[in-house]
């Protein structure tokens, strides 16, 4: 493999932001072959920011969508990666990264990427981990090292292609992580350095309010085929994160309104098994080992010493 990447954004009124990205992503020591934004229908500077960006920088590519007249997130933000997707030929690299355009990261952000990916073949899917700037001082957003973090997710395409690309609703950046582990592929988040990423708008907020952030995010977790008493004890966990007590309530009324109005889920049988069963296992032996549990299992699938397709739930 090459190091022959492409990023793909979606944007959206992110004119206070997304300077520092292109800032970011200009400074890399391995720079994209191409980077595609699509602008989904700002109505602020943003469309002017990416102007000047795609200037000055070759490998951007900018997309322009009508105004829906309103951010969209979770399946938004998918239709408008594909959009993006759409310009170009994606067997044409070897990586290929959704990128958020609210983020900070250092120089070799990538290229430490792709150092780690070819020391580790089954590896498909990757990120580092992802911090607040709260005045001088960095905290880290309190995400699992099971998966790539939603803002930036980095695959090799084989991977992205074998798991059948993203689900177009709330959630897709959790459900792809389960995805990756059915098809053979290890997902992860880890910690260096040189990996730090930080994002100048907090997860699980919203353009609304941080209070519909955490709904939206209860409503996903049911969307994915969550238990109830999985989101009961991730709500508990996220209640000692700022701010307090109403992180985690927030999923838990937003889980059990959509409960409550039986509103679509994500219906694939092979995947729900699958799904449950890593979160029962999480509860009862511990996150840590259940995941390296499950990497064990795709790292063999794919060697060929176990059965193709998902284990039996």
């Amino acid at each position: 493999m090459t190091r022959n990447y492409l990023l793909i954004t979606p944007c959206r009124d992110e004119a206070a932001y997304l300077q520092s990205t292109i800032d970011s992503v200009g400074s890399q020591t391995v720079l994209p072959r191409k980077w595609v934004i699509v602008d989904d229908g700002s109505t602020d500077a943003t469309p002017e920011i990416l102007a000047r960006a795609a200037a000055k920088y070759p490998f951007i590519q900018v997309v322009r969508r009508e105004d829906r007249g309103r951010r969209s997130v979770g399946p938004g933000v998918v239709d408008a990666f594909y959009a993006g997707l759409a310009v170009v030929d994606i067997d044409a690299y070897d990586y290929v990264c959704k990128l958020d355009g609210d983020l900070e990261f250092g120089p070799r952000y990538f290229e430490r990427l792709m150092e780690v990916m070819e020391s580790d073949p089954g590896l498909g899917n990757l990120s580092g981990k992802l911090f607040l700037r709260y005045g001088d001082e960095l905290v880290e957003e309190r995400l699992r090292d099971d998966n790539a973090m939603g803002p930036a997710k980095f695959y090799r395409v084989a991977c992205f292609k074998d798991m059948g690309g993203f689900v177009r609703q709330v959630s897709w950046d959790g459900i792809d992580g389960h995805l990756c582990r059915m098809h053979g592929w290890v997902p992860a988040a880890i910690d260096e350095e040189e990996l730090q990423v930080i994002h100048l708008r907090r997860m699980g907020s919203s353009e609304i309010s941080f209070w519909e952030g955490r709904l939206r995010w209860g409503r996903g977790k049911y969307f994915m085929g969550s238990r109830f008493y999985y989101v009961f004890v991730i709500a508990i966990y996220r209640m000692f994160e700022r701010p307090y007590v109403i992180s985690g309530i927030g999923i838990l009324v937003g889980y059990l309104r959509a409960l409550w109005k039986q509103e679509s889920r994500y219906e694939n049988p092979e995947y729900l098994r699958f799904f449950r069963r890593y979160e029962f296992q999480s509860v009862f032996l511990g996150r840590e080992r259940t995941m390296r549990k499950f990497n064990d299992e795709a790292r063999a699938r794919r060697a060929g010493d176990a059965l193709a397709g998902p284990v039996p739930g």
